[in-house]
């Protein structure tokens, strides 16, 4: 029985087996491995390499198993180039060279680096037809898969775990998965006449869109967080600069231009993430002291995040709704706020020295400008959803 849907012989079938080989999707669960290693100091490369393909044929055997359900089960593709007997052919082989991948970790490095390995190949195996049928596996699956792919890059170059690279595991699953929601989009019509329940099914077009840019935000916002507080190297911030000025691009674009854009973003950030590991360009950058300002220092930020507050509000026309909001929440915070600091929770020591009914006159300028900021920026995100 032929192993090639088109044409006969070896090179019809060599090809057929080849066609499953798709490197748009490959190459983010495979740079992630090589990250990992750059992460871990790239001290064994031959390891960095064997990692690398290990990871290579667990997402061939996604790829083909994906092929197999969606054109010979299912009838969703229009095509496909292997067989029914090729597809299982070229599964048993990828999922041997896996499992043989994996002893070889075993060997090479200890059972650990097996085990986290293993989930790469559950998920290629068990995406198609168990978790994209849900809206969590569907979107899930494959960014685990590239967070598993980053640890263990990293484990084989250090035989550990660090705070720094589970932090950068959680930010590739948050932003990839906003990318599938995105994705899946595309083929929301489809999936809803076969109730095959995708988060753009479940939440809709707008819920979905919403959400999916939600959680990208958030990882970006995290890894700016993580690089000021030098969790991860500082250099880190600079990959969110590019990767979030095409999310704004592509937030206006239709699900399959977005689809495309924030690919090759994610692509961007990858790359400028291992520059910023390797080359640790802002490492030797020491941050403003503006405790230069003495006593005035807690009230300059205070009119500069005011400023900011203000400017929200104004731009969405909100500006009695927050003097509404902050006026009522007002006397609560101000009792908060009073019995905290007579009781010693806090202090503030970069103050002008004035109070105003037994509280620093800072306080009473926070109490106000928070509930503004909170107001203009819900405003703002409001507007932009309309």
């Amino acid at each position: 029985m032929a192993i090639a849907r088109h044409g006969t012989g070896p090179r019809a079938a060599l090809g057929a087996v080849a066609s499953q080989v798709h490197p748009v999707f490959m190459t983010p669960p495979l740079a992630a491995s090589g990250f990992g290693a750059v992460l871990g100091g790239f001290r064994d490369p031959n390891l960095a390499i064997f990692h690398v393909g290990v990871a290579f044929v667990a997402l061939y055997t996604a790829h083909v198993k994906d092929g197999l359900v969606d054109f010979h089960h299912r009838g969703e593709d229009d095509d496909h180039p292997l067989t029914r007997r090729g597809c299982h052919l070229a599964l048993a082989g990828s999922s041997t060279l896996f499992f043989l991948g994996a002893a070889g970790l075993w060997i090479l490095v200890d059972p650990v680096a097996t085990l986290l390995a293993l989930p790469g190949w559950l998920v290629a195996v068990l995406h198609a037809p168990q978790l994209d049928t849900n809206p969590f596996g569907a979107t899930l699956g494959y960014p685990v898969g590239i967070g598993f792919a980053l640890l263990g890059g990293y484990y084989v170059q250090t035989r550990t775990l660090s705070t720094a690279v589970l932090a950068f595991a959680v930010v590739f699953v948050v932003v990839l998965a906003g990318i599938k929601i995105v994705d899946d989009a595309t083929d929301y019509d489809y999936d809803r006449s076969v109730d095959k329940r995708t988060v753009a099914v479940v939440l809709g077009h707008r819920g979905a869109h919403r959400l999916a840019y939600a959680l990208m935000g958030a990882g970006m916002v995290v890894v700016a967080a993580l690089a000021v507080t030098g969790v991860v190297p500082r250099g880190s911030a600079l990959a969110v600069v590019p990767f979030a000025a095409v999310a704004v691009v592509a937030r206006r674009a239709d699900a399959e231009l977005a689809t495309m854009l924030l690919v090759r973003a994610s692509y961007l950030f990858f790359a400028l993430l291992v520059v910023a590991v390797w080359l640790r360009p802002l490492d030797g950058i020491t941050y403003p002291d503006i405790t230069l300002l003495g006593p005035y220092t807690y009230l300059a930020t205070e009119v500069l995040w005011g400023s900011i507050a203000l400017a929200l509000v104004i731009r969405a026309g909100a500006v009695r709704a927050a003097a509404r909001t902050a006026l009522v929440l007002y006397p609560f915070a101000y009792v908060w706020d009073w019995y905290t600091l007579t009781v010693g929770v806090f202090s503030i020591p970069m103050r002008t020295g004035i109070d105003l009914l037994g509280i620093p006159l800072e306080e009473h300028l926070f109490m106000l400008i928070v509930p503004t900021m909170v107001v203009g920026v819900h405003e703002t995100l409001r507007e932009l959803d309309e």
